[in-house]
């Protein structure tokens, strides 16, 4: 992340109520026009976890209890769907042609191009924002919009149509594997009134530190990942359409386990995915928004917490997995807060939510159509919320085990404990 960005790690945990009354409003949003965010106050609460699961993580906007804190992970630029072109310069593309973006400033991109490029290369300190009005860009081999240096860049689509596609396969730059139609080493947010089509033999969108999405309506269709990121992906609005790919979001950073997480408060979010629809190596917390997915695996990573929002999952593996992602936690775990989830799975040997860790079911809908509901290894609590599984409403988390000593610990009534035999199970 950029070193210009103050981000405070605190020590609180937002219970779920909280998280749900925030979701993407005006609270989530701390910045002036220049993005210097700044600290806000929040009250501390108890976390609802229990003890027994003590997560260490040095990643920025993660509380000591292992959920993300929200209040600084938009600034108002980022949510202004408007850009200020009153003294915007104005380009348009052309063939075998790349226009260099070197200073600060709004810059408005019209016009239709083959193996043309926009490419910004400027000063650390530097916000660029790209006004896409009705742009298309079809390219061999290079991104067409390609950041390779500024403290932060917006793309922001104007009421337009706009299409980037890359046809072949992609160069690098260098060292750089640049891998996807819309590349950036920098802090990226893309937002807007419009539409952007991107089409890839490979990546989609791909960012070396944070990808925002707070507006406008994006359609992906790639081979590889859609939206990719060392450090995070972050969803306050707009409309995500993803038709084909391997991942379709994916936060990962493969020198840095400790980092790479998906944060959703808003918006609409389609994603149709070969392997994982979202994945992210720490954390994945969902607190808004609408969520339809259809792959082989639905939610995964380390720590995973639902507090708010309409998911819709269909899998053919696991549908959650919370999993060993990451080693900057103790355990892996799912942790349901509020919302309402939905898993439908497939045939087969397949959980609906598999947690390598620990399970806990504590407010929101819950609605399980699947052979094997649970799988969990080291313990699960229902606490509160509802549960349908297979259509019938229960307050039981049954989990399905591969044998091993005895042991393990439930909610109320012992829910969730180990059946005749302790861990040693999970995909």
């Amino acid at each position: 992340m950029k070193k210009t960005e103050i981000r405070k790690c605190r020590t609180l945990f937002l219970s779920s109520l909280m998280i749900m009354s925030l979701g993407c409003s005006s609270a989530a949003v701390k910045a002036d026009q220049t993005e210097t965010e700044t600290e806000t106050a929040v009250e501390e609460t108890e976390p609802v976890i229990v003890s027994s699961f003590t997560p260490v993580s040095n990643q920025a906007n993660v509380t000591s209890n292992g959920a993300i804190d929200a209040t600084d992970l938009f600034t108002e630029r980022d949510m202004q769907q408007n850009a200020d072109t009153s003294s915007a310069v104005t380009y348009t593309v052309k063939d075998n042609d790349t226009i260099t973006i070197s200073s600060e400033g709004v810059y408005v991109i019209k016009g239709s191009a083959a193996n043309a490029q926009i490419k910004v290369e400027a000063g650390d300190s530097d916000k660029v924002q790209l006004v896409l009005d009705g742009v298309s860009i079809t390219n061999d081999s290079i991104p067409c919009i390609y950041v390779v240096n500024a403290d932060k860049v917006f793309v922001t689509t104007t009421e337009s149509t706009n299409t980037l596609t890359v046809s072949g396969t992609f160069t690098a730059d260098g060292d750089t594997n640049t891998d996807a139609v819309i590349f950036s080493r920098d802090d990226i947010t893309l937002n807007g009134l419009g539409t952007l089509n991107i089409s890839s033999t490979d990546n989609g969108i791909a960012g070396k530190d944070d990808i925002k999405i707070t507006g406008g309506t994006i359609n992906i269709d790639c081979t590889a990942d859609a939206v990719e990121a060392n450090e995070s992906i972050r969803i306050a609005d707009g409309t995500l359409t993803i038709t084909s790919c391997n991942d379709g979001l994916k936060a990962e950073n493969d020198e840095d386990d400790s980092t790479g997480y998906i944060y959703i408060c808003g918006g609409t979010i389609d994603i149709s995915a070969d392997d994982d629809a979202i994945h992210g190596t720490t954390i994945v917390q969902i607190d808004g928004g609408t969520i339809t997915a259809n792959a082989h695996e639905g939610i995964e990573g380390t720590y995973l917490q639902i507090n708010g929002g309409t998911i819709n999952l269909t899998a053919y593996d696991d549908g959650i997995n919370a999993a060993y992602k990451s080693s900057a936690y103790d355990a892996p775990v799912f942790e349901m807060n509020g919302g309402d989830l939905t898993v439908d799975m497939g045939p087969g040997d397949t959980d609906a939510i598999d947690s390598n860790g620990y399970l806990y079911i504590n407010g929101g809908t819950l609605n399980i159509n699947a052979t094997s509901p649970f799988d969990f290894d080291l313990g699960a609590e229902y606490n509160d919320g509802t549960m349908i599984i297979n259509g019938t409403e229960t307050t039981e988390i049954t989990g399905q085990f591969m044998g091993g000593p005895g042991g393990g610990f439930g909610g109320p009534g012992d829910q969730g404990g180990f059946p005749g035999g302790g861990p040693g199970g999970g995909h």
